[in-house]
């Protein structure tokens, strides 16, 4: 004889589907909020679509997250701080040269951050950072300050080296921050950052901004040798 639990299923499939879930999955819960953050942006992304979306109550969403504030530095970290730890040890156990280290940075910064929805949070964040300070300042210390600490110790591992030339490692590192932020801005807007009979390939486009940034900075180093 079918179990109780199977009638309950059948008569109301959704109230099933809720109870198995009360206990909520806080991966589900920030996957959910990613795409709703990327997608509608923060100010009007609303909690209760949030556990819709995963499949619980609002109420279990806060047993999680006490507020909006906190499920999107929750997503944040998940997403993009959470990863500086990986890519800190692949920097100290990097033995090529720095141009190689620098066009590998560029190219599995692609990969794993800005060809995914994570990279929208950095266009949320420039578009709404100015309305909400403590999230901007939340980004700024956990996202932004890792992300161009660890771009000086590239650059500054080639100055030392004596494969790139003597230079103010504090502004060269926006060379290369530039083109990232272009390519995720590209890739949330639709294209209109580009013109219209125009088609970007982002494994080309990283490729050739890394040599750019490495022309000038080796080029420099010669000049002055």
């Amino acid at each position: 004889m079918p179990s109780p639990r199977f009638f309950k299923d059948k008569i109301c499939p959704v109230r099933a589907k809720r109870e198995r879930r009360k206990e909520a999955r806080p991966g589900e819960l920030l996957e959910a909020a990613l795409d709703l953050f990327v997608d509608k942006g923060f100010a009007a992304t609303r909690s209760e679509e949030v556990a819709a979306r995963a499949g619980v109550s609002k109420g279990t969403l806060f047993l999680y997250f006490p507020s909006k504030e906190e499920l999107f530095k929750a997503v944040v970290v998940e997403n993009l701080s959470g990863r500086f730890s990986e890519w800190n040890k692949e920097f100290e156990a990097f033995e090529g040269s720095t141009s190689e280290m620098l066009r590998y940075c560029m190219r599995i910064w692609w990969e794993r951050v800005g060809s995914t929805k994570a990279s929208g949070l950095t266009k949320l964040m420039l578009s709404e950072g100015r309305n909400f300070p403590e999230l901007a300042e939340f980004y700024r210390r956990e996202v932004v300050h890792p992300g161009h600490t660890l771009l000086r110790r590239i650059l500054r591992r080639g100055v030392d080296s004596g494969e790139f030339a003597p230079i103010d490692v504090d502004h060269a590192i926006y060379a290369v921050i530039a083109p990232m932020i272009f390519l995720m801005l590209w890739k949330h807007s639709n294209s209109v950052c580009v013109d219209s009979e125009s088609a970007i390939d982002p494994a080309t486009y990283i490729e050739l901004q890394a040599e750019l940034v490495l022309h000038g900075l080796q080029a420099a180093h010669k000049a002055k040798t």
